[in-house]
């Protein structure tokens, strides 16, 4: 994998082959090489290119959360109590460890870290919060907000 936080020369083609890919995972690689108008070989080169590279992380399912009981989409601004490099170290692994948490970003403002996360129901959420978010290293306090309506989620990358 690529370790420069530079971005990749991709050319045309890369770039149709991942816009093709992001809106289906599964498609052929013969379809895919006829969508990107290569060869299937050449289209195989390139997509392993750019899973080697880094560019593609992985291709997975994606669920719809109310048909595996987690409908309520909670977002969690927490703070912890002390800004230091060993502090933000330890809240994220123990983080890393609670399968519940689908997305953790450090963030600048009011917060330190903003979590997302998917539950059964307000209750379900309520244990979590009182059994193990507060008990995470380092957390000073949360704040909780529940999602009333998703607009946009997991929405494609513009590139």
């Amino acid at each position: 994998m690529k370790e420069s936080s530079e971005p990749l020369e991709l050319d045309r083609v890369d770039r149709k082959i991942l816009q093709f890919l992001q809106r289906d995972g599964r498609i052929s690689n013969a379809d895919l090489a006829a969508a990107v108008n290569v060869s299937p070989a050449t289209c195989h080169r390139r997509t392993q290119r750019l899973f080697e590279l880094g560019v593609v992380k992985s291709v997975r399912a994606e669920i719809e959360p109310r048909m595996v009981d987690r409908g309520t989409l909670v977002m969690v601004g927490v703070e912890l109590d002390r800004s230091t490099p060993e502090a933000f170290a330890e809240f994220e692994i123990a983080i890393r460890k609670l399968p519940f948490v689908l997305d953790c970003h450090l963030v600048a403002g009011d917060f330190d870290f903003f979590l997302k996360i998917r539950v059964r129901d307000i209750a379900d959420f309520n244990r979590l919060h009182g059994e193990q978010l507060i008990a995470l290293p380092g957390v000073r306090q949360t704040r909780t907000f529940f999602v009333m309506k998703e607009v946009i989620d997991n929405a494609l990358l513009d590139f």
